[in-house]
């Protein structure tokens, strides 16, 4: 018989760290300010297929593990069984030990599954039919409850419709489900193709055309109603630095035009178009009373032949040491001078 692994008193280390922990946070509600859950799954209550599908899929930390150790990519992303991709994940999982990824395995698999065994290749087979057998119990919703989450908030794009969130809203799960704003492709004027495909998308969504700066911002007030109307409470940033250079509006609507007209704006024009807009979603949400987030510092998609090959968020972003406090301290700045 296997020795079972973690016990209530996992690392904690002290008789003051298990007071705190079993006295005080264990049972206190989950409130998430930010996370990737994706809606729908949320409005269908979504049962899983395997627990490949609930516990791998898409977690680009088991699979930057699994790369680093030399597993090839058709059991990562590729196409290989749901079966073949648990075993290569159990095969690596003992040379994780001393990384969060190990810690978070094993509490994963002790809750909500039941598991207390030490993952290997050696029992992958005996975890993979327990767990699958659990997965009826362990639909989406099941599990939010299970953990005791309050609030949700998801990652939105202006463009999205919302149809999810008003789905969940009506169903009355038990959770509180919003979107998050996040505008980070209106910013994107330095990637022009993208962009203009982008704003083209925005105008399809509003059914109204935008081909001015006034045009665009009011493209934007609207989007951010329509998600206030819904709950959303949170404006979602994620780039390398905040946008603080100086302009004028005269200047920023020129560039707005030529950049919807094809033409390739230098990178100092960029930064003023990014500064006018960045601070133009402030006021909005500073209007509403809503909270900004900003994720800044990350290089994303390092690694371009997979990034052609697999698409982006598949796990090759990484820190970056970008300079970041002065341009924070003007950005912050300006916005208090103007309350």
């Amino acid at each position: 018989m296997e020795k079972e692994f973690l016990s209530d008193d996992f690392i904690l280390h002290s008789e003051p760290a298990k007071r705190l922990y079993h006295e005080y946070a264990k049972d206190m509600p989950i409130i998430d300010y930010h996370c990737h859950l994706p809606p729908d799954e949320i409005a269908d209550d979504k049962i899983f297929n395997s627990m490949t599908e609930i516990w791998l899929k898409g977690d680009h930390y088991k699979w930057r593990a699994m790369r680093a150790l030399g597993i090839d990519e058709s059991y990562i992303t590729g196409t290989k069984s749901d079966k073949d991709k648990f075993m290569k994940w159990a095969s690596i999982v003992p040379q994780v030990m001393r990384n969060p990824l190990y810690h978070w395995t094993h509490m994963e698999l002790k809750n909500p599954f039941g598991i207390h065994h030490i993952l290997s290749d050696k029992n992958a087979e005996e975890v993979y039919e327990r767990g699958n057998g659990k997965l009826n119990e362990l639909s989406t919703n099941t599990l939010l409850r299970h953990f005791k989450v309050e609030v949700v908030g998801t990652t939105d794009d202006p463009i999205d419709n919302l149809e999810h969130h008003k789905r969940i809203a009506s169903a009355d799960i038990g959770v509180k489900v919003v979107p998050s704003f996040r505008p980070d492709l209106v910013l994107g004027i330095d990637q022009l193709e993208a962009f203009n495909a982008y704003i083209d998308l925005l105008e399809k969504a509003l059914g109204k055309n935008i081909e001015s700066l006034d045009q665009l911002y009011a493209a934007l007030k609207s989007r951010h109603d329509a998600f206030d109307s819904i709950g959303c409470r949170a404006s979602d940033h994620g780039q390398i630095y905040l946008y603080a250079d100086d302009y004028s509006e005269s200047e920023v609507r020129s560039l707005f035009a030529k950049g919807r007209l094809g033409i390739m704006l230098s990178p100092e024009e960029a930064l003023k178009y990014k500064s006018a807009v960045q601070y133009q979603l402030a006021l909005m949400d500073h209007a509403k009373g809503w909270v900004q987030q900003f994720h800044v510092g990350a290089i994303r998609d390092n690694n371009r032949r997979l990034l052609t090959a697999l698409g982006k968020n598949t796990g090759f972003d990484s820190i970056g040491d970008y300079p970041q406090i002065e341009v924070m301290s003007k950005f912050f700045n300006r916005l208090d001078s103007s309350n």
